[in-house]
């Protein structure tokens, strides 16, 4: 019997890999550098859990100093955090340029940056190293590909390494474990033109609620720049077990923002397979719900992640219409970010400002590798 199944698999029982593998995170939708941020979360919040320190490298290209980008408030939270978890090495100007605007000073700056994460790669110091924006330094050919290449192949075996950011070079994408790609999905039109500030992840590609946790991570920050509380709550459906992919991640988050971060989970810790539906699904998505419209309508959060809703709307646990109308009512200043796949688009999708869709390229749970702790779970 073939089976459509939407619920999430615990990781509680896996067993996991020990050897990192090297992750690229590519396309012209939102959430690249997010995901990376989120993987940096969760690394640490195991570290923490397991009485191990997780340190990180945070090398950033082509975001010299001068400019503000997304991620740099959700960066001070992890700094604050995490002070001696957490390098982060900024390279370039802050400027965009084109590949005919191209200096020396790019070049010369392009080369600063490989040369620490040639240094990090090797030291042994770090379980993870970002090169956030690698891709299009190596597209604009400010790099030596194949020394990038050699060095990533080379790499120590526990060591895990990311590389975001558009127009990934096909000798990049051969030596990657994963390629997910995030591509933009349009809906605003005159008549619907889309609400500030609603933020929408799909698709069958790794990444989804870990750039949500990414999202998270930049409110929390955000408010520590302007001395203001800037609270996240942060509901997730189908996950009424233990040991899904974003626990360490959410604990790290609230051992050290206590305050700033709620958490609220619901379903049975089983898939819930189309067709199958219990009635404690319908019940627990509708808690989950009454939490979050609550929290959507009170104003109280800056940030509110709704986890997973939309596998719960596509397997019919949820109405659209009342997600649709607390979308529409929802504070000017609240940030809604919804997450999980789904075969058929929910009406609320018109609503976002910003869709993208999680495409899989290339995974390496494909080839038979373990998930890892820290990483994937």
């Amino acid at each position: 019997m073939v089976r459509s199944g939407i619920g999430i698999r615990t990781a509680q029982k896996t067993s996991e890999r020990m050897v990192g593998q090297i992750h690229v995170y590519d396309g012209e939708g939102k959430g690249k550098s997010q995901v990376a941020l989120g993987v940096v979360l969760r690394s640490i919040g195991l570290g923490i859990q397991n009485f191990l320190e997780s340190r990180v490298l945070l090398l950033r290209f082509l975001k010299g100093p001068g400019r503000t980008y997304d991620e740099d408030a959700a960066i001070e939270a992890l700094q604050r955090g995490f002070p001696h978890l957490i390098d982060q090495v900024r390279t370039g100007r802050a400027e965009y340029f084109g590949a005919n605007e191209i200096t020396k000073f790019d070049k010369q700056e392009a080369q600063r940056g490989w040369d620490v994460a040639k240094g990090a790669i090797a030291s042994g110091l770090y379980s993870v190293v970002v090169l956030d924006e690698l891709n299009p330094v190596l597209d604009l050919g400010l790099l030596d590909i194949d020394d990038v290449v050699r060095t990533l192949r080379r790499k120590p075996d526990y060591l895990e390494i990311i590389a975001t950011g558009r127009s990934a070079p096909t000798a990049l994408l051969e030596v990657a474990d994963l390629h997910s790609e995030m591509k933009p999905q349009h809906y605003a039109t005159s008549e619907i033109p889309g609400l500030s500030g609603i933020e929408i992840y799909t698709g069958d590609g790794k990444g989804k609620s870990t750039s949500a946790l990414g999202k998270a991570l930049q409110a929390i920050g955000i408010g520590i720049s302007q001395d203001k509380s800037h609270r996240v709550m942060i509901i997730q459906w189908l996950k009424g077990g233990k040991g899904y992919t974003e626990d360490s991640a959410i604990a790290a988050l609230r051992q050290s923002y206590p305050n700033l971060v709620d958490h609220q989970r619901c379903g049975r810790d089983a898939i819930v397979w189309r067709g199958q539906q219990q009635t404690i699904d319908y019940v627990e998505a509708e808690r989950g719900w009454e939490i979050a419209r609550t929290a959507i309508a009170s104003g109280l959060y800056k940030t509110i992640i709704l986890d997973e809703l939309n596998p719960t709307v596509d397997l019919e646990l949820l109405p659209e219409e009342p997600i649709v109308q607390a979308l529409l009512r929802k504070p000017k200043d609240t940030e809604v970010i919804i997450t999980g796949r789904c075969k058929n688009p929910p009406a609320y999708f018109q609503l976002a400002s910003a869709h993208s869709e999680v495409f899989n390229h290339k995974h390496y749970a494909e080839r038979g590798v373990e998930l890892k702790r820290g990483v994937d779970f």
